[in-house]
């Protein structure tokens, strides 16, 4: 027993004595751009085409350290979009959804190259809906809904390289998990 825990502490201080230092630093900016999967927009039947979501998001490290050496602090901007066309017969609705927002982001940095943090995102939806066809006898709907949209997320990114890293993120922006690829400037 006591070979099993003295084997189980060096190989504890060997795996954290090899990490990174965190992978996210004030100063850097990242964008990401993903292809979101799932959600409760546009679902259901006669929707007979959709526009999958798609995000953008910009992130400036703000603070370092912020626990110990592995955590920092980013903010940022976040754009999503994403669209379908309802349609029965003749008649149906072209829909849009457009949200913008800002995300504050806590980085901690658990294995080499990976950046993992969590999130909010505060932000407006901005939703669109205009009738077309002719059923109706000649009635033309159109409206919009917008309202505050907020969110919180989890995420990962992977560096590839200094520059280039592979994204994904899990809660509510445009969709439920978003895949993408980030940029580091």
């Amino acid at each position: 027993m006591k070979k099993i825990l003295i084997f189980i502490s060096v190989l504890f201080c060997l795996t954290t004595g090899s990490f990174a230092q965190n992978t996210f630093v004030k100063g850097e900016k990242v964008l990401n751009l993903g292809i979101g999967f799932g959600g409760t927009l546009y679902s259901g039947g006669y929707y007979t085409s959709r526009i999958p979501p798609v995000s953008a998001s910009f992130e400036v490290g703000v603070k370092d350290n912020l626990f110990d050496e592995k955590s920092s602090l980013g903010v940022g901007g976040y754009l999503g979009f994403t669209g379908a066309k309802w349609q029965y017969g003749n008649w149906g609705y072209k829909n849009s959804s457009v949200i913008v927002g800002v995300r504050g982001v806590l980085h901690y940095q658990l294995v080499e190259k990976l950046d993992t943090y969590t999130g909010l995102l505060l932000g407006y939806n901005i939703v669109k809906s205009e009738e077309f066809g002719t059923d109706l006898g000649g009635y033309n709907y159109s409206s919009s809904s917008s309202g505050v949209a907020y969110s919180w997320f989890v995420g990962g990114r992977y560096w590839f390289s200094e520059k280039f890293a592979g994204m994904l993120e899990l809660g509510y922006g445009i969709s439920y998990l978003n895949i993408g690829v980030s940029l580091k400037f």
